[in-house]
């Protein structure tokens, strides 16, 4: 029912362009509040309509409840009202993710990202029964994280046109991968669609996308609003040569390691950020994987 083309951008609930951000950290593992409002000042003046917190890319699983919230507000302080702010507020426990939920709502989040839970491999019903528990929890719209790569469910295209009715469930962050099940979901609801996957953000936004949730972006923003304009214009061919142009790109962030890694050392190699540092279990990038990252970026046209 939604299409990029036909949907005003004041109409959107998160815009079209958001960036999943990283969280910076310093050379000894703490929390680096001002690297945070550097990064998400440099996004939001490249043209994001959102950010999204505490994410995957956010390193989620190793920051504490109340580091989620101090990273919150210093984006807050920073962007001010230029960008929605969306915090991933997604557990596998449905109590604690609804008093995440309800700790973004107070510290000024504008809406919501839940994931799938991971690990205890819920049934649908089970999805249906956590989601709509969440979304009751808070005045603010949730925005399903869809990812069973990582989260080994994935949330049903029945499942998705149910949870629709609930007036607080109006997006969806896709990276399933499912074309197909995803024009189904959007054919009948009304739900807001995200390309949660950078190698589908094309394919998505043709078949009624509305925007996409990126981890590229962190380098590629202005190429990707670029990309996103011109399919909202209807012009495909300079939409397929900025997707074409990106490919290096996508492919060194996102498939040579995981992708928090790699796009910290990208944003090193763009003056964005001082320190790569990440926490366990996850570790920097080693000088092999930057001097690919390296050519391929030049390759893409995103360094000189």
């Amino acid at each position: 029912m939604s299409s990029p083309a036909s949907t005003p951008s004041q109409a959107l609930p998160f815009g079209r362009l958001t960036t999943a951000m990283i969280t910076p950290f310093r050379p000894d593992g703490s929390l680096d509040l001002d690297a945070a409002q550097k990064v998400a000042t440099y996004l939001v003046d490249a043209g994001n309509d959102a950010l999204v917190l505490n994410g995957t890319t956010g390193e989620a699983p190793t920051t504490s409840d109340q580091e989620k919230v101090q990273i919150l507000q210093a984006v807050r302080e920073a962007v001010g009202d230029r960008a929605k702010l969306v915090a991933g507020v997604g557990t596998n426990d449905t109590a604690h993710t609804i008093e995440c939920a309800k700790q973004a709502e107070a510290a000024g989040a504008d809406g919501l990202l839940v994931v799938t839970p991971y690990y205890n491999k819920p049934p649908q019903e089970g999805l249906r029964a956590h989601f709509t528990a969440v979304a009751d929890a808070t005045g603010l719209p949730n925005m399903l994280y869809d990812i069973p790569g990582r989260s080994g469910v994935e949330i049903k295209s029945e499942t998705l046109v149910t949870l629709a009715e609930h007036p607080r469930i109006v997006a969806v962050k896709d990276a399933k991968g499912d074309i197909a099940g995803t024009t189904k979901v959007l054919a009948n609801t009304d739900l807001f669609y995200y390309c949660g996957a950078d190698e589908l953000n094309l394919a998505s936004l043709a078949i009624g996308a509305v925007g996409i949730a990126s981890v590229v972006a962190h380098v590629a923003s202005r190429e990707y609003r670029q990309l996103i304009d011109a399919v909202v214009a209807g012009d495909l061919a300079t939409a397929q040569e900025i997707d074409r142009r990106l490919v290096p790109a996508v492919e060194t962030i996102m498939t040579r390691t995981q992708g928090a890694i790699m796009v910290k050392a990208a944003l090193r190699l763009a003056g964005v950020i001082e320190h790569a540092t990440l926490r366990l279990p996850l570790v920097e990038a080693t000088a092999e994987q930057v001097d690919r990252l390296t050519t391929d970026l030049k390759q893409a046209g995103l360094i000189a």
